[in-house]
């Protein structure tokens, strides 16, 4: 199964004017990292960046002259994601703007079956929140103290460890193809016949005779209800 965990960044937060200046992702292959990667500046063809925005990712608009625009980027990011499930955190936002681009291209929509979103996840298993990115790696033990600001690449390869912590992907990964399939349930595994051999030679006793006389003359000065008694009448 191939994932691909994505994040963008915006001039802004309206889906209707701003647009995508940073876009990232890393490649997951049955829940392990390929090293694969994707990674675009994105020149926002004039759009200036709203300073709020601009204070959560820090990319100013002098850090996108010369970058590709969407356009120059679209089909190297399409043939990324080709035939993945894309996953997200507040996957609505990204879509929404990736979308807002590729129509702009006459590309087709992405389908939103196509799309997982960790912060759906996040609130299912933890109901009481915090869920943001940072609120999840420090529950999950996720290094992130790089992250001094937001950005595409960085926020995709944290965001690949938080979601495989929360669909339990590390105990899930343990269980081999020859044992049971990834649409076999528990009772597959249950069903697994173990057999256990008898050593042809059996090991040697590690007590000696010495030891035996020892322990024996112990529980000789314990009393009649001592338990060794009971012990070694069985």
């Amino acid at each position: 199964m191939r994932e691909i965990i994505f994040d963008t960044e915006t001039t802004g937060l309206d889906t209707r004017d701003d647009r995508v200046i940073e876009l990232g992702g890393v490649e997951l292959v049955n829940r392990f990292p390929t090293g694969r990667s994707f990674h675009k500046f994105i020149n926002p063809q004039g759009r200036p960046i709203h300073p709020e925005a601009q204070a959560v990712h820090g990319i100013s608009a002098a850090d996108l002259v010369g970058k590709p625009t969407f356009v120059e980027i679209a089909d190297e990011f399409l043939a990324f994601i080709d035939g993945a499930k894309l996953v997200a955190h507040n996957a609505g936002f990204d879509i929404g703007f990736l979308n807002l681009e590729f129509g702009r291209l006459g590309h087709p929509a992405i389908d939103p079956g196509r799309v997982v979103d960790t912060l759906a996840l996040a609130r299912r298993k933890h109901p009481m929140g915090p869920n943001s990115l940072d609120a999840l790696c420090r529950r999950y033990g996720i290094d992130n103290g790089h992250r001094t600001k937001h950005g595409a690449l960085l926020d995709s390869e944290l965001l690949a460890e938080v979601y495989i912590e929360l669909i339990g992907g590390k105990q899930a990964a343990l269980i081999l193809d020859s044992v049971a399939s990834p649409s076999a349930g528990r009772a597959d595994v249950d069903d697994i016949d173990i057999s256990i051999g008898v050593r042809p030679i059996p090991l040697p006793p590690r007590l000696t005779d010495a030891e035996r006389a020892a322990h024996a003359g112990l529980v000789g000065t314990l009393g009649e209800k001592a338990l060794w008694r009971r012990v070694a009448a069985n």
